[in-house]
This record gives C-alpha cells, sequence and structure tokens, in this order.
C-alpha cells in the first residue's frame, strides 16, 4: 500500500475514518471483485492528486464484514466519503477516472 492510503478494518476504522480530521474516501473492496481490481489504480492514482485534502482508505469487505454489514454494504466497489464521522457520499460500481474525480472535487478540502 502506498503512502497515501491506508488499509482500514474493523478494528482500526473508528479512528483511521471516523475520527479523521479531513474527509475520508474508503474503497470497499474484496479480492475476488473484478471491478474493483479495475478501480484500484484510478484510487491510487487519486489519493496522490488529492493528498492533504482528502484521505484515502480501503477496507477488505472479506476480512472485515462487522464494517462492511454496518454500512450496508451489498455491492462493490463502493466508495463512501466519510466528512466529521458521518457518511457525505456513496458511489457503488466502477467510475472512469475523469467521473470519480468530479464525483470527489466537492469534498476536497481547501489548499
Amino acid at each position: 500500500m502506498s503512502d497515501d492510503l491506508v488499509l482500514a478494518s474493523d478494528a482500526t476504522f473508528a479512528g483511521e475514518v471516523l475520527g479523521a480530521a479531513t474527509p475520508v474516501v474508503v474503497d470497499f473492496w474484496a479480492d475476488w471483485c473484478g471491478p474493483c481490481h479495475m478501480m484500484a489504480p484510478v484510487f491510487a492514482k487519486l489519493a496522490g492528486e488529492f493528498r492533504g485534502r482528502l484521505k484515502f482508505a480501503k477496507l477488505d469487505v472479506d476480512a472485515n464484514p462487522a464494517t462492511a454489514d454496518a454500512y450496508g454494504i451489498r455491492g462493490i466497489p463502493t466508495l463512501i466519503v466519510f466528512r466529521d464521522g458521518e457518511e457525505a457520499d456513496r458511489i457503488v460500481g466502477y467510475l472512469p477516472e475523469a467521473h470519480l474525480r468530479m464525483a470527489l472535487e466537492r469534498h476536497l478540502q481547501p489548499v
């Protein structure tokens, strides 16, 4: 995992995501999910672009079912943007880079 991405888990979710000072984009994914693998490089690239303004985290739904269940994850990839510990936006399914960038820009912290 790069320095721009955090691996979240059931045990670390509250601290890494809900308690974060900046908005956090969480990629709920699984290793067997083809669209999740398509999303991964786009997610990693945007994590680098938005460094310091958005935090990016990945959560494997198979390894962390409690958090996935708590947020009603029924299809993956699902991206949820958390702001001040609350869900601010949800994107379900693969999006091309340009569309995902536009969807996330409204959640950017000022530079």
